[in-house]
């Protein structure tokens, strides 16, 4: 059997290898609006909770496209249902701004009133007093503003329905009225279900994935699979003097690197705060094509290697290029098609599977290649991971007046998404949209997880009195404790390392010190300098 060779990861490449892994590492998230304002002191009349609400609309008895809108913090409650809901017509206010009494006719109209001029209580008490039966705000920006009450609105009575609307679909409604269209709207908020099945397949593709790339090297993959980890390289050819059997090589991540990690990783991720465009997001989902092909190709010529006897051992040669391995010439080029056609299709509905799938095979690949040789560094790696999630998710709003993490994540203004990330939809959300969690929050965590693994193998250790398994039972915890925040905290995205370090790296070093083999486990694995058979790389 082959000796993996070690080849530590200097400082810059392990700056540069993890940066785009934890971009994502904070947004354990739902893309939805957040629902509640925690920072506003409810008074009477005014502590409703926002609400996301669908606004139906027919013109001229044709139905057009349901707009999104948000509800006021003042205001009656809407139905939660479309049965429940009323279908009336709809009237524009005169003035448009309904700063003053309406000389329009409202009676059981639902107004529409243009923002600005005054406060949003003012023109819902003016509407109101016209006879409206709601009021829906046109606003002036695409992103809804939370309508909240002002300092002096400590008696307010307002018995109508307030909603606001984005721009584009207000300024829409608006033009269809002031060319004389009849404008029917309903107005209703359904619930969204307290537990969503999309976050508990979620849940298993991110444990699942950890637990198959810890497994893989001992039950998927071969012995003749591990020699030619690197199936696409050059292979000795037969008079060239060497084995045909090549070494895998490891890259090993060290305590200096995971030391810096953080700054290289905020400058970086700074830069995409201040310059993300669309042809930035297009370079990210590039590299994410180019190691989704890669990891792809990797685990497919592993499992078609462990079926088939053998075929992991035919090789050919190829101009230019020199011998390789059969499987890969037929393997890439179907990667790259599929990887092509995700990113032409990757607004569809359905591209969350190519996503899923060229990031759970790249994920597995990275957890072959990169390993950590003891807790001394994973305390680093992981501590350091756990502060610059925490910093840039909570903290980074109070300097930059909004989550540096988040805004990344979100991508740029023309809808381009970072891709570094697992999704699935919300199946049963009457809301829709997609539960996500980014790569690093399931690599970092992996990482330490596989390394349990290897260690439990070295030791002999059973499931029981080993590691493994209570890195994995902590790593699953500490995911449904990351969701579970998410829902007490009205989907507002979640620093999910916040949650994963304490429950994987806690987990071994309580258990460890219990033991009394948490020396062991700090020092494993450390090598005198320049010892046989470790290759170190400087740059």
């Amino acid at each position: 059997m082959a000796t993996p060779r070690r080849r530590e990861l200097p400082l810059p490449a392990l700056a540069a290898f993890l940066l785009l892994l934890l971009l994502l590492a904070g947004r354990a998230a739902a893309d939805d609006a957040s629902s509640d304002d925690r920072g506003h002191d409810a008074s009477p009349g005014c502590n409703n909770k926002f609400q996301l609400v669908k606004v139906k609309n027919w013109v001229n008895g044709t139905q057009g496209t349901t707009v999104i809108g948000l509800s006021a913090r003042f205001g009656s409650p809407l139905p939660r249902t479309v049965d429940e809901a009323h279908r009336t017509f709809a009237a524009l206010t005169s003035p448009p701004d309904l700063c003053s009494n309406s000389t329009s006719k409202l009676t059981n109209s639902i107004a529409l009133a243009a923002r600005g001029g005054c406060p949003f209580t003012a023109k819902a008490e003016f509407a109101q007093a016209a006879g409206a039966a709601g009021l829906v705000i046109l606003n002036d920006d695409e992103e809804l503003y939370k309508m909240v009450c002002g300092d002096n609105d400590t008696s307010l009575n307002v018995t109508i329905p307030v909603v606001m609307v984005p721009h584009s679909a207000g300024k829409n409604l608006k033009d269809l009225l002031d060319h004389g269209a009849r404008v029917e709207m309903q107005l209703y908020s359904p619930n969204r279900p307290v537990v969503d099945l999309s976050a508990c397949f979620l849940w298993l593709m991110a444990v699942g994935t950890i637990v198959c790339a810890s497994l893989w090297s001992e039950f998927v993959a071969c012995e003749q699979i591990d020699e030619h980890y690197n199936q696409l390289t050059r292979q000795p050819g037969p008079n060239s003097g060497t084995n045909n059997t090549q070494d895998k090589e490891i890259l090993e991540i060290t305590a200096k690197g995971a030391g810096v990690f953080v700054i290289v990783a905020s400058v970086f991720l700074l830069l995409l705060f201040y310059f993300m465009s669309s042809w930035v997001a297009w370079l990210l989902i590039v590299l994410f094509c180019i190691g989704g092909v890669e990891g792809m190709h990797v685990c497919l010529v592993t499992i078609i290697s462990r079926i088939f006897k053998g075929w992991g051992n035919n090789t050919v040669q190829l101009p230019f290029y020199g011998e390789v391995l059969a499987l890969s010439v037929g393997i890439v080029p179907s990667c790259t098609v599929f990887a092509i056609l995700w990113a032409v299709y990757r607004h569809s509905s359905f591209a969350w599977i190519g996503q899923d799938i060229l990031g759970i095979c790249l994920m597995i690949t990275v957890l072959q290649m990169a390993h950590l040789p003891n807790i001394r560094v994973a305390s680093a790696l992981l501590s350091a991971a756990f502060v610059y999630d925490i910093f840039w998710v909570f903290i980074s709003p109070l300097i930059f007046h909004e989550s540096v993490m988040i805004a990344v994540a979100s991508g740029d203004s023309s809808g381009e998404a970072i891709p570094m990330l697992l999704r699935i939809p919300r199946f049963f959300d009457p809301w829709g949209g997609y539960d996500m969690i980014g790569f690093g929050d399931i690599i970092f965590p992996g990482l330490l997880v596989a390394f349990s693994y290897r260690f439990d193998r070295a030791g002999k250790k059973g499931i029981l009195n080993g590691y493994f398994l209570w890195l994995t039972v902590g790593y699953a915890v500490g995911l449904f404790l990351t969701y579970l925040a998410l829902f007490l905290m009205d989907g507002h995205g979640q620093p999910a390392l916040l949650y994963l370090v304490p429950c994987t790296l806690g987990v071994i070093v309580v258990l460890g010190w219990i033991r009394g083999e948490l020396p062991h486990l700090w020092n494993y694995g450390r090598r005198p300098e320049n010892s046989v058979g470790e290759v170190s790389i400087v740059i």
